[in-house]
């Protein structure tokens, strides 16, 4: 039978601590520009509103081809 090694394995990536951290960090930085910029935001979103039909009706069409 194979024989099993113990051996501690190293990992040369940051600490999941590190990673939660920087995470909520930046989550708390992109709520604070999005309601700060919340007005832009929302002229973005409506601009892309027809954008996304045109696409979803381009795709349905290709689904209904097939």
């Amino acid at each position: 039978m194979a024989e099993e090694t113990n051996e501690k394995k190293t990992c040369a990536c940051p600490k999941p601590n590190l990673k939660v951290i920087v995470g909520i960090v930046l989550i708390i930085i992109g709520l604070v520009l999005a309601i700060k910029w919340r007005l832009s935001l929302l002229i973005l979103v409506q601009g892309c509103i027809g954008l996304l039909l045109i696409m979803a009706g381009a795709i349905a069409i290709a689904i209904a081809k097939e």
